[in-house]
């Protein structure tokens, strides 16, 4: 009997198997599964994943993967995460030709070089490498200068580590780098700075008293004399209206007695 909670094949947990994959997926046959999330079981062998052919989008992260070997037969793989593993090598990626997003960050890839197998992915626009909110890296991320490896090695990628580095939009990231660059302590003796001078002359921030209106005053002034008119009006209209209806009745009456 299977534990309470615990779906069929997640008791294995370090290998992939196909009780856990359709456990997983909710498909019944392997090539049917089309999305996958394995985020975090633990995993170090990937068994029998290679066998989902259809698979477009996979998640792998936050397990114990030291190769990605089963991935080589997935063609139509698009969106594959394999953050936070142990993984020096992404060889058989180099098979996955409509790959188009990668996020290998938290590995253990030391050069720029291990990322040679990916040049012939042409549908690759996004990678990352590394992950400053989740505190995950690489060691060749050590170096300032591996954004421009990795460009010079994959012309085609539009975004590095969340950075877009072509087309539009990377005009900003390049202006935000150059400007950090530029705040960076030197070591090198420069000018002398001057001390920082507020923008604003000060109290410009403090709240003012409301400035009375002579216009608006006048506005409501002549506002209230031409209601206080309206009023006059209507009053000399009813009293109008009330004789006529007197002088109606009083001869309605007169002419009742005449035969």
């Amino acid at each position: 009997m299977e534990p309470q909670g615990e779906k069929p094949g997640e008791a294995e947990g370090l290998r992939v198997t196909p009780q856990l994959l359709k456990s997983r997926s909710g498909e019944f046959a392997l090539e049917s599964i089309l999305l996958l999330g394995l985020r975090g079981l633990g995993l170090v062998d990937l068994g029998c994943l290679g066998e989902c052919l259809g698979l477009e989008w996979l998640d792998l992260s936050g397990n114990a993967l030291t190769q990605l070997g089963p991935l080589a037969s997935l063609s139509q793989l698009a969106f594959l995460n394999v953050a936070n593993n142990q993984l020096t090598g992404l060889e058989p990626l180099a098979a996955c030709e409509n790959l188009q997003s990668l996020n290998a960050s938290g590995n253990l890839l030391a050069t720029p070089g291990q990322l040679q197998c990916l040049s012939g992915l042409r549908g690759l626009e996004c990678l990352r490498l590394r992950d400053p909110l989740a505190r995950l890296s690489n060691p060749l991320c050590t170096s300032p200068s591996y954004p421009a490896a990795v460009r010079e090695l994959l012309p085609g990628l539009k975004v590095i580590d969340g950075e877009r580095v072509t087309g539009r939009g990377s005009e900003f990231y390049q202006l935000c780098r150059d400007l950090d660059s530029s705040l960076r302590p030197s070591s090198s003796p420069g000018p002398s700075t001057t001390e920082a001078q507020p923008w604003v002359r000060p109290g410009y921030w403090e709240s003012r008293p409301p400035r009375s209106s002579s216009i608006l005053e006048e506005a409501c002034r002549q506002f209230q004399d031409t209601l206080q008119e309206c009023r006059d009006l209507d009053r000399q209209a009813e009293d109008s209206l009330a004789q006529a209806e007197q002088a109606l009745s009083s001869a309605g009456t007169a002419s009742s007695f005449v035969f």
